[in-house]
């Protein structure tokens, strides 16, 4: 198994505190996202929802990862975040709870996404909420960063080119 395979083994807290791994959600695409409910970039909950019920038949899953450390923008408690995703923008894909994805206390699975580059070839840091990490049935993971709408052509195209037909 590759490194990047790895990836769907790394344990994280589900909203509820289960322990989770993207495994759990099959071995289809995945799209994890870090969001938060105060944020200018807030409003893509809706085309991540969209991807969600257009693609979720087909194998993917979109996975959303509350984040506070941006400005502040996720301080609501679980209960309130869940709230909100569901009642404002009719999210059914899976949030998870609360992490960090930057600094010495990243979630392990951000510490494996942020190995991962951009499309102009950079790893790294996230630099704010709504950064994109599609992990594709092989492991490998296409990185997108928080100003790429998710139904962007080039994460809808990698959506579409690993989905089962």
């Amino acid at each position: 198994m590759s490194a990047d395979a790895d990836i769907r083994s790394i344990p994280f807290a589900a909203a509820d505190g289960a322990e989770k791994t993207l495994a759990e959600f099959g071995d289809g695409v995945v799209l994890v996202v870090n969001v938060a409910s105060k944020c200018g970039l807030t409003p893509q909950y809706e085309q991540l929802e969209e991807l969600q019920r257009t693609y979720g038949d087909r194998g993917l899953t979109v996975v959303g990862f509350p984040c506070n450390q941006f400005m502040g923008q996720e301080p609501g408690s679980m209960d309130e975040i869940l709230e909100y995703c569901s009642t404002t923008w009719g999210v059914s894909f899976p949030i998870q709870d609360k992490i960090r994805v930057n600094g010495a206390h990243a979630a392990p699975l951000y510490k494996a996404l942020k190995k991962s580059k951009d499309q102009m070839g950079l790893a790294g840091p996230v630099a704010w909420n709504f950064e994109k990490f599609l992990v594709l049935p092989t492991g490998e993971v296409q990185r997108f960063r928080p100003t790429t709408k998710p139904d962007d052509a080039a994460i809808v195209g990698a959506i579409e080119a690993n989905l089962p037909r």
